[in-house]
């Protein structure tokens, strides 16, 4: 009997068939119940609830310990849409004082996929946030007539003091693109928005817990699984302590009351920033509780842009407050020495160029120079060196040493401070100039205006401050930081560390004396003291859209300082008007607690003087 092959091959065919569908179906329950943790999921969640326990936030204190953010406990309104049965709606809105129409609109809100892209009927969803103490207690005695919905404690923040709003920040409900970014964080949670809340937020949220609730066929919960065995604590955030000075702070910010400008205030030695105002500023407690939303609108609205932080986002020609850094320059390259003198005919005069300048003694050097806030000095300094081929070979060579030594000195890149979104400021680059003007096109006259702070440049008060930390330390700083301490942790290394320009440091000490003797006898004498040394320097920065702005840089004590300061005034006028008298206060409040009798006339001044008037901003 002949063999079929053709039946013998058919059965192998048949077989190989079974085979994958076999597999198939093996793949596919591989999927189901191990790979896809999303079936398990819905099978959990009939049985059990698994409610997260949220830790509480770090406590914020200034550098004396002071309480400055702390916890309020709140409470937030969920639901599981899958567990939700037929309730009386009428009495659940009037117990939280909503209409019909409000309630409608937040469950077509929450199922919104667009508006709420983590919506599962299967998990927690919030229906409202923020209940007051009042409303929970109404709401707790009635919950067991809503079933599918049950409250959730959170915490809230609280402030001490009406003050540091920009260098705190607050905590906002995450967006998906914060969900999407850090798997710790679920539908409803919060997250630190701004200021040190935002920059220190993995220490300051600790980490959430769990308790797992078992419940019947019928969904209703019947306690705890496992008494609890699979439950986890929450651990509470760690708390920071910041460099601070509360108070500090408070006058600082009520001397800019009616400007729009910022005060920097850092401890030379450590880079601590023991102040930090932006002016326009506002109360931190807005942007807390169910009005957090309508409230930050406003502020956005605001023509005075009060969230905008001007001490680290705003980029400000430096004026004069440029000189003593442009000095150093000018000493490290050789292009002048102690004795060199520049003439000053009541300006900088090359060819067709003049650069103006007050009457002051002529020829001068450096140290009066600085003194006298010379504009020609620095002028005629910054053009010998551009044009000095026989030692850089050409202008740009030459212009990028320039900046490069203004870099090391902090301008032009993020000094790296611990708060989220500080400007870089604006140094330019010779590939700058020479697409401007074209290649080797443009000399020292064609960019003069830089020399004095003027023109391209552009900084931050925190770099400006930074720089006069640099001088009153003699030649190093450490990068500025609002942070102290962080509870159980060690502070990173890039805010402890010293940072050295390129500047030689026996330089330093040269240009600390001409900032001693513009206090003495030059343009800042009423920033003097009567039993404090003190050295600074003026700005007025030349403003196209307005009045000039007014500037100032100043640290003391002299041999051994404890503050360095930088005030800036928009639209102010010279930097004498205010930018002086603001920064003397600021220094002698902090070294002194009080301001002396003999000065109380200025501080008066300063607290009721208003420049905002001066500031151009139309009004709505």
């Amino acid at each position: 009997m002949r063999k079929d092959y053709r039946l013998e091959k058919r059965k192998y065919v048949i077989g190989g068939l079974i085979v994958v569908i076999v597999a198939i179906y093996l793949v596919r329950l591989f999927n189901l119940q191990v790979a896809d943790s999303k079936y398990k999921a819905y099978a959990d969640s009939n049985a059990f609830l698994k409610k997260a326990i949220y830790p509480s936030r770090g406590i914020i204190y200034d550098r004396s310990g002071k309480v400055v953010v702390f916890n309020q406990p709140a409470y937030d309104i969920m639901m599981i849409p899958k567990d939700v049965q037929p309730f009386d709606t009428l009495d659940f809105c009037k117990t939280l004082s909503i209409t019909p129409e409000q309630f409608e609109k937040r469950i077509h809100e929450m199922k919104d996929r667009r508006s709420n892209p983590g919506y599962s009927s299967y998990s927690p969803q919030t229906f409202m946030t923020h209940l007051s103490a009042e409303d929970y207690g109404k709401l707790q005695e009635k919950m067991y007539r809503y079933p599918g919905f049950f409250i959730q404690k959170r915490i809230l923040r609280e402030y001490g003091y009406n003050s540091a709003a920009n260098i705190l920040g607050n905590i906002r409900e995450v967006s998906q693109a914060d969900i999407d970014k850090d798997p710790y964080y679920s539908p409803g949670d919060y997250t630190g928005d701004l200021g040190v809340e935002k920059s220190y937020e993995t220490y300051l949220r600790g980490e959430k817990g769990v308790e797992v609730l078992i419940r019947d066929a019928k969904g209703q919960i019947q306690g705890r699984y496992e008494n609890g065995a699979h439950d986890r604590n929450a651990i509470s955030g760690r708390n920071l302590k910041l460099a601070i000075d509360i108070d500090l702070q408070q006058y600082a910010e009520s001397l800019m009351v009616n400007k729009i400008g910022a005060v920097v205030a850092i401890e030379p030695q450590t880079g601590e920033i023991l102040a930090m105002v932006s002016s326009p500023t506002y109360d931190p407690s807005l942007l807390v509780g169910r009005k957090r939303g309508s409230n930050y609108k406003e502020l956005v609205s605001n023509k005075y842009k009060p969230l905008f932080d001007r001490a680290l986002m705003a980029a400000y020609p430096p004026g004069s407050t440029f000189k003593p850094g442009q000095g150093l320059i000018l000493l490290q390259e050789g292009i002048i020495n102690l004795s060199t003198a520049y003439p000053c005919y009541h300006g900088y005069i090359n060819g067709g160029l003049k650069v103006g300048c007050h009457g002051h003694g002529s020829p001068l050097p450096l140290k009066p120079a600085l003194q006298t806030s010379c504009n020609a000095f620095f002028c005629w300094g910054f053009k010998n060196m551009m044009d000095r081929k026989s030692k850089y070979g050409s202008t740009a060579e030459a212009f990028e040493v320039w900046k490069n030594h203004l870099v090391s000195l902090g301008y032009g890149y993020p000094l790296g401070v611990d708060l989220p979104s500080e400007s870089r400021g604006f140094i330019p680059n010779a590939k700058y100039y020479n697409k401007r003007y074209g290649e080797s096109r443009w000399n020292g006259n064609t960019i003069i205006s830089v020399s004095i702070g003027q023109g391209e440049i552009l900084a931050t008060p925190l770099q400006i401050a930074n720089l006069c930390a640099s001088i009153a330390n003699r030649g190093w700083f450490i990068t500025p930081h609002v942070v102290k301490e962080i509870e159980d942790t060690v502070i990173p290394s890039n805010l402890t560390e010293k940072r050295y320009p390129t500047i030689n440091q026996k330089y330093f000490n040269d240009v600390a004396e001409g900032m001693r003797m513009a206090v003495t006898g030059g343009t800042c004498r009423i920033a003097n003291l009567p039993d404090i040394e003190v050295a600074g320097k003026t700005g007025t920065a030349q403003n196209p859209h307005g009045k000039d702005h007014s500037a100032f840089i100043g640290f003391a004590p002299y041999n051994n300082p404890k503050i360095a300061v930088c005030v800036y005034v928009e639209n102010a006028g010279f930097g004498a008007n205010f930018g002086v008298p603001i920064g003397s206060l600021v220094m002698e409040k902090y070294l002194k607690g009080q301001i002396s009798d003999e000065r109380k006339y200025l501080e008066q001044r300063m607290l009721e003087s208003n420049t905002i008037i001066y500031s151009g901003v139309k009004k709505h």
